[in-house]
């Protein structure tokens, strides 16, 4: 336990001492839009009832946020980013492409029109929700997501031609529509 301790203490020694460290628990701020990391052995659940063992997780939902704090994606560790109830306009900015390890990514109730293409590199995306924007295209690359196993599109007015292509080279993928 000592020997994880010392190692997490160093970590973020080495990313500019930015953690707040405390037993098993890393939490604190990651820049002044208030992204927080947690970090515990214990389970969390998602709304989308995924269980993240012992992962990281940064929840920025319901912050008032415009675009995604750019520190977000320095966060390569991380297996959850929920970015809801916000104000995202446009698109998710491309270095989302960053964030290999990302399982799940909610970006549900945002003003977003569109979907960046760079979405299809995430290869360990599980689960997808762009529920409840403004999106009309989507993105062809999302059928580059070999590991996803559900994308929630409702209450958007994508393109059912894009769906169209997207859904026959991902089948057994459950996509939530409305």
């Amino acid at each position: 336990m000592n020997k994880i301790l010392v190692a997490v203490v160093s970590a973020a020694v080495l990313v500019g001492s930015r953690y707040l460290i405390s037993q098993q628990v890393i939490s604190g701020p990651v820049d002044s839009g208030g992204v927080t990391a947690n970090k515990t052995g214990k389970q969390p659940s998602t709304d989308s009832g995924v269980q993240v063992k012992g992962e990281n997780k940064i929840d920025l939902s319901g912050k008032g946020l415009s675009t995604i704090p750019s520190d977000v994606f320095k966060r390569t560790d991380i297996v959850e980013l929920d970015v809801s109830r916000n104000s995202i306009k446009g698109a998710i900015q491309g270095e989302i492409r960053l964030l290999k390890n990302l399982k799940v990514l909610n970006a549900s109730n945002n003003q977003m029109t569109g979907v960046p293409a760079e979405i299809g590199q995430l290869d360990n995306l599980e689960i997808l929700d762009l529920s409840n924007n403004k999106i009309t295209g989507l993105p062809l690359e999302l059928s580059n997501l070999k590991g996803i196993r559900t994308i929630n599109l409702s209450g958007n007015d994508y393109s059912k031609y894009d769906l169209g292509l997207i859904r026959s080279k991902l089948p057994g993928v459950n996509f939530i529509l409305d």
